[in-house]
């Protein structure tokens, strides 16, 4: 059986190696890409969560797989549809031909960091490289990391060299949110990484093992720890599509950092409540001297209605602070799963 599905990929591989030109595959032989669909366990396992990347996804896949070949590591493609309603899942089905591509399809949209789990326990790799469908991260990069790891680094990540391609307002609020979760937590999070990374296999059980649903992976990568080592890379601009992180989104996922890990929202207004309390008193002894050495006089209402305002807003702020961690607490003991697999497709299936 093994024989005849290697003579079969043979002769589709050669196909596909005469009509790819002078990209690569043409000067290697076509028996190493076969040999790819018979690997029980390959060395590399890439992962590309993908939402509405129909006109990426075959040219991200080809990419992948002609930069592992090159580089004769034995790998594999798992690409994890985000519930994608255009035709990323077919886009990607047709490449199971003439790659060893496995299309893992979500029930809906999760969220990319929920994608990322699933093509991460979905991995049979040694190692494990995620990478985003949008070819902003250019392949060349896989190379340095596979040396990195070759030298014993468990985990190798992305950082961007500049964001002189975004808007003022985008790198101003990224950098104040790497600010704030350098002074908010004990974990240090390097600024500006990437979910662009390659995890050894070490490292991918150790954040598989993490029981938590509302999952901050640039967090979990830090918290896990392992010799890490990162790499300055230039993000290039997107070939087709627009980027499906708006700003709402990139806001929730900026809040679920920050209320991951750190508690420090919720001591800022345990001090906020001391220096408000100590305010009050001495305000009290002010208003008591006066009585005593004065007399009563008539309390001003403007200083009334501004106390009562000003504490009232206090008070519903930190009530909202606090409900921000029950709403994960809540989402927690629910214990609902992270993501639900309503289908999967591959090639170990399908030749």
């Amino acid at each position: 059986m093994q024989e005849t599905l290697f003579i079969m990929n043979c002769e589709s591989l050669n196909s596909t190696v005469h009509s790819l030109g002078n990209r690569g595959l043409r000067e290697l032989d076509a028996s190493f890409l076969a040999r790819q669909f018979l690997s029980e366990c390959p060395q590399v396992s890439c992962v590309v969560p993908a939402y509405n990347e129909a006109e990426n996804i075959d040219a991200t896949i080809t990419s992948i797989a002609e930069e592992m070949i090159q580089l004769r590591r034995d790998f594999e493609i798992i690409v994890v549809d985000d519930g994608s309603s255009d035709a990323t899942v077919v886009e990607a089905r047709n490449a199971i031909t003439r790659y060893p591509v496995r299309v893992i399809c979500l029930s809906r949209n999760f969220g990319k960091e929920n994608a990322i789990t699933a093509g991460m326990r979905a991995a049979r790799g040694k190692a494990c490289i995620v990478i985003d469908a949008d070819l902003q991260e250019p392949i060349s990069y896989l190379q340095d990391f596979l040396e990195y790891w070759d030298a014993g680094v468990e985990m190798v990540y992305g950082v961007r060299a500049h964001r002189e391609d975004e808007s003022y307002f985008k790198r101003k609020g990224a950098n104040a949110f790497y600010w704030l979760l350098g002074k908010m937590t004990s974990v240090s999070i390097p600024a500006d990484s990437r979910d662009f990374r390659l995890m050894d296999r070490q490292v991918v059980d150790a954040i598989l093992s993490l029981p938590e649903r509302n999952r901050f992976m640039k967090g979990l990568y830090s918290w896990v720890g392992f010799k890490s080592q990162a790499v300055p890379i230039v993000i290039d601009q997107r070939q087709n599509g627009k980027s499906k992180f708006n700003y709402k989104r990139l806001f929730d996922l900026a809040l679920t950092g920050l209320t991951s890990f750190s508690d420090w929202p919720l001591r800022v207004w345990t001090g906020v409540g001391v220096v408000i309390s100590m305010l009050s008193i001495c305000y009290a002894l002010i208003i008591a001297g006066r009585t005593l050495f004065f007399g009563s006089d008539v309390p001003g209402w403007a200083t009334l209605t501004v106390a009562v305002c000003f504490l009232g807003g206090v008070q519903i702020l930190s009530i909202g602070v606090l409900g921000e961690y029950m709403s994960r607490v809540f989402s927690e003991v629910k214990a609902r799963p992270g993501h639900i697999v309503s289908e999967e497709y591959s090639y170990l299936k399908e030749m």
